[in-house]
């Protein structure tokens, strides 16, 4: 058996650069790129071990650790978890820059590999710059924090330790039950060392797609609670679509008479005027799916973590006796919630679901209600969408104005604050894959980088980004990046002064308004900041414009199309403005003690509310 003699760090994308992956009878890089911000810590080893390889694996340019981890993370959802990208950076700061990211990746099951740098194994030049000293332990570095947020994490100290870390890492990586992110910290004097490799170590391995079968007795089982129910409802999660299982799932809903809700992950699973689509779950849910919730006897839970959103605090299945059943690749998520776990790959489950309850139906009053409900809805959405000339424009009314303009091509990108209660409850979806949210871990910041990724990932797609002043003013670096690449993004800035959506709860809990609108901020002595958005976006070379009206936005949509470059469109709007049909309520614990009224009534409401929590 022939070796070749390699440094740590040259092996290593040497290995990247053999692992493929089968996409549609089409072989493709299953790590298609490395983003990486270098720093002493990584530059000199990895450094060079990529510039050798820069022909078969290109290395993006990010201006902030977080923000290219986070376009990672985007990139993977987009590509169905089928690729998934590299992320590099020096050992300190940049390192942990990266676990917030990190943090995304493993809440949403979305695989990541991290590379960060590492102080020397040998410690000869101990503390080096950047090295965080732990007075207990000399083993623990500042890379100790991946630990709780990867799903494998391991320090390379010797050169030979990538034969086995690295398989087990890509193990997790393509792995449906395991998938999330793999840290691989790697100390900086040992990436430069060599040693001689096995060619074997390198040759290319194509990876396809697992698609765990249900196991016959856990099938029976389901089939049983299936057949006896009479007003069953589907919570679709982001499963269905890392399963490539939407046209699976609307064959079973029509096929059954079951109506179909999403999470925001799941989002899309169905079209919008699908018959059986009732539209988005939970606290930022549709009248439609939350009464259908709360009178369903059964519910079949598909490749979803059953959050607290999409329970309402798990107050919102209230019928006496009701069913869940789990199916998911994951054990860990498929019994939550008492259900009856059916552990299997989404499409697997659903075509075996389909085969063995042929000839079902729901009760004919359960579908009848399901299309007044749909019917009611849809005009909720068709006034949320209405201008009022008479005040500031609405978070409902901008998506209105971007879901004109997105048409059949386009898809919208958002991630914290009000916007995504608003998005989840009234983007009408033409396609599967024009939504694109990060809620799992509702991350600010998110929206530009990860608008960024979608672009990569499907060049063909119109991206419209919507983010509130608070997320721009977090993370609007890669505004540049995305010039710089040629990836156009059209970015709606929603300037509501402040962090808007948290000064309503807080006031929905009793609080009194402080220190979210700037407007309430006590220490901000000289004033409220009057920032001017689209002059900030000109200076990072993207087109912008202020627009004040939604008719304008109407306007300025239509004229970015003819721009090449990045736009960004900037508007003030109605900071207290919400739709207020649909929704459910959300457990935000409010004191027991306080000297103000108002947050003794509001705890009087919260214990009230407290009462409908079950499973």
């Amino acid at each position: 058996m022939g070796t070749t003699r390699l440094t740590m760090a040259q092996a290593l994308v040497k290995y990247l650069v053999a692992q493929k992956v089968e996409i549609e009878d089409e072989i493709q890089p299953l790590v298609p790129a490395v983003w990486s911000i270098f720093g002493h810590g990584n530059v000199a080893g990895l450094g060079e071990a990529l510039y050798q390889q820069r022909e078969s694996l290109p290395t993006l340019r990010a201006h902030n650790e977080q923000a290219m981890t986070l376009a990672a993370v985007a990139f993977a959802k987009t590509r169905r978890r089928r690729q998934f990208m590299a992320c590099t950076t020096s050992i300190g700061p940049g390192a942990t820059n990266m676990v917030t990211a990190a943090a995304v990746a493993h809440v949403n099951r979305l695989p990541v590999l991290l590379l960060p740098g590492d102080s020397f194994a040998t410690r000869a030049p101990d503390p080096v710059l950047q090295q965080i000293e732990n007075f207990n332990d000399p083993n623990i570095t500042a890379n100790d924090c991946f630990k709780p947020v990867s799903r494998y994490w391991d320090r390379i100290n010797r050169p030979e330790q990538l034969l086995d870390s690295l398989p087990r890492a890509f193990q997790v990586l393509t792995d449906p039950a395991r998938c999330g992110p793999v840290t691989l910290c790697m100390p900086q004097d040992v990436q430069t060392e060599a040693w001689d490799y096995p060619a074997s170590f390198f040759e290319q391995n194509v990876h396809r797609p697992v698609r765990p079968e249900p196991d016959r007795g856990q099938l029976e089982r389901a089939l049983e609670r299936v057949r006896a129910s009479r007003r069953p409802l589907i919570v679709a999660g982001g499963g269905v679509h890392y399963a490539q299982a939407c046209d699976e799932l609307a064959a079973f809903a029509s096929s059954q008479g079951i109506p179909v809700a999403e999470t925001q992950a799941g989002k899309g699973a169905l079209r919008w005027d699908h018959p059986m689509a009732v539209g988005a779950i939970g606290v930022t849910g549709t009248s439609a799916a939350n009464t259908l919730a709360a009178e369903a006897d059964l519910v079949i839970a598909i490749g979803t973590r059953l959050q607290d959103f999409t329970t309402a605090s798990r107050s919102l299945f209230e019928h006496p006796g009701t069913t869940i059943i789990g199916l998911n690749t994951c054990v860990f998520d498929s019994g939550k919630h008492h259900a009856v776990p059916l552990v299997a790959d989404a499409r697997r489950g659903l075509e075996s679901l389909a085969t063995g309850l042929q000839g079902r139906q729901s009760a004919t009053g359960w579908l009848a209600k399901v299309a007044d409900l749909k019917a009611a809805w849809n005009q909720v959405v068709a006034e949320a969408f209405s201008p009022d000339a008479g005040r500031k424009p609405s978070d409902a009314e901008v998506i209105g104005a971007v879901h004109r303009a997105a048409g059949d091509n386009g898809t919208v990108v958002c991630a914290a604050g009000g916007l995504p209660g608003e998005l989840h409850a009234l983007w009408q979806n033409r396609r599967n894959d024009d939504y694109h949210l990060e809620y799992g871990y509702s991350c600010m910041g998110y929206e530009i980088p990860g608008g960024m990724a979608v672009k990569m990932a499907d060049p063909s797609r119109d991206v419209y980004v919507m983010v509130g002043d608070g997320s721009y003013l977090m993370m609007n670096s890669e505004i540049a990046t995305s010039v710089a690449m040629g990836l156009k993004l059209v970015v709606v800035v929603l300037n509501n002064h402040g962090f808007a959506c948290i000064n309503r709860l807080q006031q929905a809990c009793g609080g009194a308004p402080f220190n979210n609108l700037w407007k309430d901020v006590s220490t901000a002595v000289a004033g409220m900041p009057d920032v001017d958005f689209a002059a900030h976006a000109a200076s990072l070379g993207a087109a912008s414009m202020n627009v004040t009206t939604i008719a304008e936005l109407d306007e300025a949509l239509e004229s970015a199309r003819e721009f090449e470059r990045t736009v960004v469109i900037a508007l003030e709007t109605d900071h207290a403005a919400t739709t207020g049909a649909g929704g459910a309520w959300w457990d935000v614990a409010v004191p027991e003690s306080s000297g103000r009224e108002a947050v003794l009534e509001a705890r009087d409401r919260y214990v009230e509310a407290k009462k409908k929590q079950g499973r």
